[in-house]
């Protein structure tokens, strides 16, 4: 034997001397074993966690060639989608590479309900398609090669969605459509590594945009004992509601929808009033707060967060907004609609429906994602593809139609609108169908608007200070509160005022972070609604002014270079909050916000690539940023 085995052979045996008098009963050391040796807990601080550590990034929202109004200009399919949403590059409709900065963790292709499957076989020539009249004439049309023809024949497609009857009906075609894409979803789900949710979108009421989507947290088994609910099967969305309460207890699976684009509706999304404009019932609010946990608060087609009317202290609510008129510009915005289209009022009115109702419908988390109908999933300010396919990447985009206003020209929507937004974010114990569905259900999910800002949101009563030192945040916060999208209770004995652990780091893709804010809403003694919006944590040495608002953090873009520097900012924010005006009395909810440094806007990027001077009326700066679900406060009663 060498000296050197002879010597570890000597430290083996010197360290089983004297660990003998434990280790004699067993031959291996067992976990109480050590533990009981050295007198303390684990020595892995990650050992035996059963909370999510990890969050999963995905999109909920997005269209491909199946979809009636996205077929007439996609050509890219479903399957597509999920390569790409999993990292794969491919071509887009307008020939040019496309692929994420970075993979997603999930995607739900969420393909209009309404007439399922047509385009891909019209475009084929399906007999049953062609012998119609309307069939075989769309067919001639898209098959043209003439573009002004194809654009109207797509028109006249689309229009077609807002009549009571569709141009023609064939279950077949929806059946093996719909079948075709849950064998495909299952095909692409990988638990661990991708999660392809099945979902589809329920489309209503035109350009009043009640629209939800439908996801399932099963596989075909499941999803193939429907069809998708289609407006063509009833326009008013409470009966979508009865039909999946249905389905629930029929079939013993779990579906959910999530309402989009209230900033769209002109006051219908979050109404006090029933579809037929009846008082809202205690029944119906139930059945929507049971099967619609969350909400999609931003996307391509404006953020839904807040609005500077109903928030004027708000500095930061004017944030991609679009509230000139409904979806299609049938009907100008009217004031005294925005309190009932925008995520932070909706909050506020279900208070006080809760107070009269016993139930609160509008008690949702938050979450983003993109509505692209171009089967990419791409909202990256410097890799944004857009809305549709005519308003792919090229020099003139920003001056292109999005949504061309049927009664006023003046209401049409441009290129330059577009907000690139947004991401789903969600808490999940692992990456599979059920365990995301879960944290959907549980509303442990926040909204991005693009960029990938980590945000976690505990609250409680036990908090200090000190707590927000550690670097392992989620250890404190499961362990002293409830996470966002969790209620509290009575506070215990000796304690008078909710606290809050809040803690965001930055995307390394992105900007450094300017600040976390928390938003407070609460019903006051007299019934009457109430909000601010507090900051508590921020990066540099500033200090908040005379009237309490901080300053802003600063800008470094280089608009011309579409560049920025991360000189200023934080890659990370941590703090303990605790309320200072709480009343036990009153009802309340919390929810923080996550706000970026200023950095190019996709417009600047677009103009530093082809070359092109943008109006000044175009943005050309943004702020990302991050909305998590709320935390709510409910008196006992």
């Amino acid at each position: 034997m060498n000296k050197l085995a002879l010597h570890l052979t000597l430290v083996t045996a010197f360290a089983l001397l004297a660990t003998s008098h434990t280790l004699a009963q067993d031959a291996v050391p067992t976990k109480e074993g050590v533990a009981k040796v050295h007198g303390q807990p684990e020595f892995s601080p990650y050992a035996g966690r059963s909370y999510p550590t990890r969050v999963l990034w995905g999109d909920t929202h997005t269209h491909t060639a199946v979809s009636v109004d996205a077929g007439t200009m996609n050509r890219l399919g479903q399957e597509q989608a999920f390569r790409f949403a999993r990292g794969e590059e491919v071509t887009s409709t307008g020939g040019l590479r496309a692929k994420l900065s970075r993979p997603l963790d999930w995607l739900v292709i969420s393909d209009h309900a309404e007439m399922y499957g047509l385009m891909p076989q019209l475009l084929a020539g399906d007999p049953d398609i062609l012998a119609t009249e309307q069939g075989g004439r769309w067919y001639k049309e898209l098959k043209s090669g003439d573009y002004e023809r194809i654009f109207a024949a797509a028109m006249e497609i689309v229009a077609s969605l807002q009549q009571p009857d569709p141009p023609f009906r064939n279950d077949r075609l929806v059946r093996d459509a719909w079948r075709e894409y849950t064998a495909l979803a299952d095909r692409y789900n990988e638990p661990g590594r991708f999660s392809a949710i099945i979902g589809y979108e329920y489309t209503t009421r035109g350009g009043f945009n009640l629209h939800r989507n439908v996801l399932f947290r099963g596989d075909a088994s499941f999803a193939n004992q429907t069809v998708p609910y289609s407006q063509f099967d009833s326009q008013n969305p409470e009966d979508l509601w009865l039909a999946l309460a249905e389905f629930e207890a029929r079939t013993g699976a779990d579906v959910l929808a999530i309402p989009h684009n209230g900033n769209l509706s002109n006051g219908l999304m979050f109404s006090v009033e029933t579809n037929a404009g009846e008082p809202l019932t205690r029944e119906l609010a139930e059945l929507r707060a049971s099967l619609e946990p969350i909400i999609e608060a931003t996307q391509i087609k404006g953020d839904g967060e807040a609005h500077p009317l109903l928030s004027p202290e708000d500095e930061f609510a004017d944030y991609e907004t679009w509230d000139d008129a409904n979806l299609d510009g049938t009907e100008v915005k009217k004031p005294e609609m925005l309190q009932y289209e925008y995520a932070r009022a909706a909050l506020k009115t279900g208070l006080t429906l809760e107070k009269k109702l016993g139930v609160n419908p509008f008690k949702f988390g938050m979450i983003g994602s993109t509505d692209a109908h171009t089967s990419l999933p791409a909202v990256e300010e410097n890799n944004f593809f857009g809305k549709h396919p005519g308003v792919e990447p090229e020099p003139h985009r920003y001056e292109h139609m999005v949504i061309e206003s049927i009664q006023d020209p003046e209401l049409t929507t441009f290129g330059w609108q577009q907000a690139a937004s947004g991401y789903a974010a969600v808490w999940a114990t692992e990456n599979s169908r059920e365990a995301i569905f879960d944290a959907m259900a549980r509303k442990e999910v926040y909204a991005t608007t693009g960029s990938r800002i980590m945000a976690r949101f505990f609250g409680g009563w036990e908090f200090a200070e000190e707590d927000a030192q550690s670097r392992m945040p989620a250890e404190t916060g499961y362990a002293k509160g409830v996470p966002m999208g969790g209620d509290l209770h009575a506070a215990p004995e000796g304690k008078t005022s909710p606290n809050f652990l809040v803690a965001a780091m930055k995307d390394p893709y992105s900007g450094n972070l300017d600040r976390i804010q928390i938003i407070k809403g609460w019903m006051d003694a007299e019934g009457n609604t109430q909000e601010k919006v507090y900051d508590v944590a921020w990066s540099g040495e500033r200090t908040p002014g005379d009237d309490g608002k901080l300053p802003a953090v600063g800008n470094t873009v280089d608009i011309e270079n579409a560049t920025w520097t991360n000189t200023i900012g934080s890659n990370e924010l941590i703090a303990v909050w605790t309320d200072p005006e709480f009343d036990p009395a009153q009802s309340a909810f919390y929810y923080a916000r996550v706000i970026e440094i200023p950095t190019p806007r996709w417009t600047a990027y677009e103009a530093k690539r082809f070359g092109v001077e943008m109006p000044d009326s175009v943005p050309m700066i943004t702020q990302e940023r991050a909305y998590t679900s709320p935390i709510w406060y409910t008196p006992e009663s």
